[in-house]
């Protein structure tokens, strides 16, 4: 069943790209369109936790979305995951939707999607994140701040309840290459929990079609910290430096 999810998982994101590429000939739907985007990496990591076990699969990732001239948009992602704690767990998916502009007269931008994490054969781990982001460019230099609360229990857990803080900079540098970074703070109340702070800092370039990144990731977890109840855990918060290759379409 492991297998067959993953294999559907990398299956998905074939049927992305030519469904985006298909799109492209395509009327619009309700005064949308349609775009797509794969990803291949060494590692799949979400607030300085690795989703693959420490890297131990590959990360194949695939998302189509529907956007409106309105700024509405809605989409699906999906993505192989493995985790020791939780063997039954090979695959997320996530049907999210969204709304993205600016602020008024300002030149303020802001995105706020509602995405709901989906395991296939373990729907006890599913929950919805609200993700409410607000940027603004200063030339060459753009500064964005999140904040992302749990609309339920966070991860399946009964009684956990979790916010993401977090501030995302980027530059951009000369040679069309990108200078990016984030650092965060997942707070997580309940039983057993305990908050970590998080961080990443990257470079990434498109070269003949393809974004190719290389980044860093690491958290302030250490032993003594409570991770999912357990200091086992802690492995998949190790520092890490994660390579990919993505297309959008």
């Amino acid at each position: 069943m492991k297998t067959l999810s993953r294999l559907a998982i990398a299956g998905m994101a074939v049927a992305l790209t030519h469904s985006a590429v298909a799109a492209d000939d395509a009327e619009t739907l309700f005064g949308g369109t349609f775009g797509a985007n794969v990803k291949f990496a060494t590692d799949y990591v979400f607030r300085g936790e690795s989703e693959t076990n420490d890297g131990q699969i590959p990360a194949v990732q695939g998302s189509i979305t529907w956007s409106h001239p309105s700024g509405f948009y809605a989409g699906f992602f999906g993505s192989t995951n493995k985790f020791a704690s939780a063997p039954d767990i090979s695959a997320v998916v996530g049907p999210y939707i969204g709304k993205t502009g600016t602020i008024g007269a300002t030149d303020i931008g802001y995105n706020v999607m509602l995405f709901d994490y989906e395991y296939p054969g373990a729907n006890k781990y599913n929950y919805t994140e609200l993700y409410m982001y607000a940027w603004k460019q200063f030339g060459d230099f753009n500064l964005k701040f999140e904040v992302t609360p749990t609309l339920n229990d966070w991860f399946g857990v009964e009684g956990w309840k979790g916010i993401n803080y977090a501030v995302h900079p980027k530059m951009a540098l000369p040679y069309g290459v990108t200078l990016d970074g984030s650092y965060g703070y997942q707070q997580l109340d309940g039983t057993g929990a305990q908050g970590w702070h998080h961080w990443n800092l990257g470079v990434s370039k498109k070269f003949v079609g393809l974004t190719f990144d290389l980044r860093y990731h690491d958290t302030d977890i250490t032993s003594s910290h409570k991770v999912y109840g357990s200091p086992a855990g802690l492995k998949i918060f190790d520092q890490r430096v994660v390579f990919a290759v993505s297309k959008s379409f």
